[in-house]
């Protein structure tokens, strides 16, 4: 009972953290806001933390034996989340125009810090999250001031 409440516990540290990231998304209007991006952080600890306690309790010969490389479930998360967060992105209909990168990044940014907050590496959990904000935020600013439009990917010389 013990162990499964640390597992739930570090869902909703992961979940926190993506929720902080998710904020800034919210607050700029973005598709996937504020609770995507806890379910995404959250979704990913609890699948690494459920398959690291499949693997822990299963009896490591047959693990052995079977070939199981438990670094497979990190990469069946990144996977799926990839798949979410390619649904964010459209093509504008000028065709030169593509929307929701940055929030596709920010999912999988989100999975990530998911997976490092279910192996207990909060320290670099928060770090990421705050590293995302920076991105997010600071670097919004940054685009704005040198004018970039980042919708046109043909911008026009003159």
């Amino acid at each position: 009972m013990i162990e499964q409440l640390d597992i739930l516990i570090k869902v909703a540290i992961a979940a926190g953290l993506g929720g902080i990231i998710g904020i800034e998304r919210e607050i700029a209007h973005k598709p996937a806001g504020m609770r995507t991006h806890m379910l995404v952080a959250g979704l990913a600890a609890l699948i690494v933390l459920v398959g690291e306690y499949f693997i822990g309790h299963v009896d490591p010969d047959i693990i052995r034996r079977s070939g199981a490389d438990p670094t497979r479930i990190i990469h069946a998360v990144i996977t799926g989340i990839s798949i979410l967060g390619a649904g964010t992105i459209i093509r504008g209909t000028q065709g030169n125009q593509v929307e929701g990168l940055t929030t596709a990044a920010s999912i999988l940014f989100a999975g990530g810090v998911g997976i490092a907050a279910a192996v207990n590496l909060y320290v670099i959990a928060a770090g990421a999250t705050l590293l995302a904000l920076i991105i997010l935020i600071v670097f919004k600013l940054v685009e704005k001031l040198l004018g970039k439009d980042k919708n046109n990917l043909n911008p026009k010389r003159e």
